[in-house]
């Protein structure tokens, strides 16, 4: 396994995301990945999965250190007092006695970003979590993240992926030692059939998923697909075998001005 090291946080660079995984086809999706070599775990408040993903952890037989988990605190959560009972909340779910990555899951302008920002540093303080970070936070609110966060962040978590150009997150992230991690890195399988990606995986032997996880992996990113089937497990993480050239690289990044947001294709977020 790769990792992505950012303020101190070495985050595996491949994962395994788990929204919308329930009950014990989650719990058997976490055991199996890590039996494969998955090392990193992602799951949030609103999943409401965390009991399934802890289940999963200790089924695996993996050692706790070896295991890096995120969770994610839900924007109602955001005011100090919530966001410190609430994260405790995930860790009784979770029976674990800290997160390796607690991140705030969406922007929330109800609630002051310094406040909220104090909170998760304070989490920190307590030892309910290891580091903290954000999501799905444009440029401007990283660096705003950044001055008014009491305690250093390690990435930015943002969806991800050929069809949407994240170069301006990417590099300030980047600028300010923060990793990205890309969630939707396959574009919930809209890149099966596409023909650019297929066409770089005929030459490597490998499937248009695998050249679109490398192709994030090769910009330092770390991905975290999430899939409901054992079989695709595999496949995610077998793309440390291989390299992209740089004139491959250039062509899977030209093919973000071509879509956009998975919200444009009737993806959003139950919760959005």
């Amino acid at each position: 396994m790769q990792f992505v090291e950012a303020n101190g946080a070495k985050i595996p660079a491949i994962g395994l995301g788990t929204w919308e995984l329930r009950g014990r086809t989650c719990a058997r999706l976490v055991e199996q990945a890590l039996k494969l070599g998955y090392r990193h775990i992602d799951t949030a408040q609103v999943y409401e999965n965390e009991r399934e993903v802890g289940d999963g952890v200790r089924a695996s037989g993996v050692k706790r250190d070896d295991v890096f988990v995120t969770t994610k605190v839900w924007t109602t959560h955001f005011a100090p007092n919530d966001l410190e009972r609430s994260t405790k909340e995930s860790l009784v779910q979770l029976r674990l006695p800290e997160v390796d990555l607690l991140l705030l899951h969406w922007p929330n302008p109800q609630v002051p970003l310094s406040e909220t920002l104090g909170a998760l540093a304070h989490a920190k303080k307590l030892g309910l979590t290891r580091h903290i970070g954000v999501s799905n936070f444009t440029v401007a609110l990283i660096e705003q993240a950044v001055v008014e966060c009491p305690e250093p962040l390690v990435c930015d978590q943002v969806e991800y992926h050929p069809y949407l150009d994240q170069t301006k997150v990417r590099e300030a992230c980047a600028g300010h030692g923060l990793a990205l991690v890309a969630y939707s890195p396959v574009a919930k399988g809209r890149i099966k059939g596409d023909e650019t990606l297929n066409r770089i995986g005929r030459v490597h032997g490998k499937t248009a998923a695998q050249i679109c996880l490398r192709w994030l992996v090769q910009q330092n990113v770390s991905a975290i697909p999430r899939t409901s089937k054992l079989e695709r497990l595999s496949e995610n993480i077998d793309i440390f075998d291989f390299d992209l050239s740089d004139e491959e690289m250039q062509q899977i990044s030209r093919m973000g001005g071509v879509k956009t947001r998975l919200t444009d294709f009737g993806f959003a977020p139950k919760w959005d």
